[in-house]
């Protein structure tokens, strides 16, 4: 959370001018949206937050952002699944670290316990969406169930992560630093708190006895 704490303060600097009132700037909110489907360093909610701030200066459409960060995050997440499902359980040697294996084994449990619901939940959480979706490819579920509950949930964070912006851009019109730190830390906030649940679960399972 640390890391994606410093990736994401250095970016936000940058946000606005990658993001800027171009229509070019749909296809970047698109790119970002994939790419950080399954490679995580790329802070795509702080991208869209940008562009939601700058909508509210009239920049940019609320009502474009929303699906282009849709759009590109359904098929970053396809991707991801994509792999899990062609590559199998060898993608698990893939994934860096032994925080991306226990996140890999995280997925696969929940998936056992939620089913779809989880790849709703887990597009909230930078770094656990990847894991899920590369999990749901490997996990017993077909790619139409797998991609009507990405559907939803794509449509919820990029609704969420614009809505963020926008709200900020309002509230400050002639302070965009300020918009983007309050959307960016309400994103970051909640993000904190999945976080903080997931763990104190994982810990009191494991005080379970067998």
């Amino acid at each position: 959370m640390l890391s994606l704490l410093a990736v994401s303060l250095s970016f936000l600097d940058k946000a606005t001018d990658y993001v800027s009132g171009s229509p070019v700037s749909y296809a970047v909110i698109a790119g970002v949206s994939a790419v950080d489907a399954f490679f995580p360093l790329v802070p795509s909610e702080t991208t869209v937050i940008a562009a939601g701030t700058l909508a509210a200066s009239g920049d940019l459409f609320l009502w474009a952002i929303i699906p282009a960060a849709a759009i590109g995050a359904f098929a970053g997440d396809n991707m991801t699944y994509a792999v899990g499902a062609t590559v199998g359980e060898r993608a698990a040697v893939k994934v860096e670290g032994r925080k991306g294996r226990r996140r890999l084994e995280w997925a696969h449990r929940m998936l056992d316990e939620h089913g779809g619901l989880i790849i709703v939940g887990a597009r909230f959480i930078p770094g656990g969406r990847t894991a899920t979706m590369l999990a749901a490819g490997t996990f017993d579920m077909t790619w139409r169930r797998f991609a009507v509950y990405d559907a939803i949930a794509v449509a919820l964070w990029a609704s969420y992560s614009a809505l963020l912006g926008y709200i900020g851009g309002s509230a400050f019109r002639e302070e965009t630093w300020k918009a983007l730190a309050l959307g960016f830390g309400i994103a970051l906030a909640v993000g904190i708190i999945i976080e903080l649940a997931r763990r104190i679960r994982e810990r009191r399972r494991s005080d379970l006895p067998a």
